[in-house]
């Protein structure tokens, strides 16, 4: 590996010199900071992100924990805050986690390699280290909220999108419908069960009409097999509202793989307005996020304040959803 004594002996300078340009070091003439970059970019040094924190140059490294990567919700959000990190001269660092174990390890290695700060999409209940090194470090929780973490949070009005859609169904004379989504330990899945809930009850419907299948938002077999025990029962709904992404793709694979006549009726509210969920031939209203909007306006509200060294206080930001109607007529 290329050393800063090698970059320094190329240009016949001192080795506190090449540290001190390569930290942007106002001491250092803008004519040799240039040619220290250009003889370490030549040369391939990587320069070592301690040793210049403690010269005083700053982590350019902002992390991104994410519960899953593998639907594009969670993956737009990775690509649009790194292209906001990018424009911005920072780099982000995504992190996978969704076990308390497995994000307070990353928590720990993400705060050991100095990032500036941290997104995270909590679990439901972190580990009294996670919190602990939290405590002391810049973040901002994104989506899902947690007690006890930074006052920052930046999300998605969960409720009165599955309000919302949930009344869209109901609107075009569906009266029995159920609701498959995450768990309520989760604060999105509790807020898209209020939604669902709060439609019910403010249309006047009975509420034993109404079907609920809770499980992981994130387990396809759940998403499936919430189907399948829907389409058993004696009165089956004719119509479903999904309250996670990946549960939406589960369900409509099911109803499309299912031999009950039934199942292509079914009219849906798809948490999500994937692409990918064009290819369903029936009546769907998407209940659409401005995710990328979101994870933009996240990370550039995170790197100004990292930017101006202000102290990150109480702050909230919730992005409205929006329906789109897919053969949408009549019920």
């Amino acid at each position: 590996m290329v050393t800063a004594r090698q970059v320094a002996e190329s240009l016949g300078v001192a080795v506190s010199t090449v540290g001190r340009a390569l930290a942007d070091d106002p001491r250092i003439s803008e004519r040799t900071k240039a040619l220290v970059r250009e003889a370490a970019a030549r040369l391939g040094y990587v320069e070592n992100l301690p040793a210049r924190m403690m010269r005083g140059g700053a982590s350019r490294l902002i992390g991104l924990m994410l519960p899953d990567i593998r639907n594009s919700f969670y993956a737009t959000i990775a690509d649009a805050m790194s292209r906001c990190c990018d424009a911005a001269g920072y780099q982000l660092v995504v992190s996978i986690a969704d076990d308390p174990a497995v994000e307070a390890r990353h928590t720990r290695e993400l705060a050991g390699a100095r990032v500036a700060g941290i997104v995270i999409v909590p679990t439901a209940e972190p580990a009294p280290e996670t919190r602990a090194i939290l405590a002391h470090f810049p973040h901002v929780q994104l989506l899902r909220r947690v007690e006890g973490l930074a006052p920052v949070w930046f999300g998605i009005d969960d409720k009165e999108c599955l309000r919302a859609g949930t009344t869209a169904l109901i609107a075009r004379g569906h009266r029995r419908v159920a609701y498959i989504g995450g768990e309520s330990r989760y604060s999105t899945g509790a807020a898209r069960l209020a939604g669902f809930r709060h439609a019910i009850a403010a249309s006047g419907l009975d509420p034993s009409l109404a079907t609920e299948r809770l499980g992981p938002p994130a387990d396809l077999h759940f998403g499936v097999n919430a189907v399948t025990s829907l389409l058993e029962m004696d009165q089956p709904p004719s119509a479903i509202v999904t309250g996670a992404v990946q549960l939406t793709g589960a369900v409509l694979s099911a109803l499309a793989a299912s031999r009950n006549p039934l199942a292509r009726q079914m009219a849906i509210a798809a948490f999500g307005d994937e692409p990918v969920f064009g290819w369903w031939p029936g009546k769907l209203v998407a209940m659409a996020m401005p995710v990328e909007e979101l994870a933009q306006s996240c990370g550039s509200w995170l790197i100004e304040r990292l930017r101006i060294g202000a102290p990150l206080e109480e702050h909230s930001y919730l992005a409205a959803t929006k329906l789109s109607f897919r053969l949408s007529g009549g019920r």
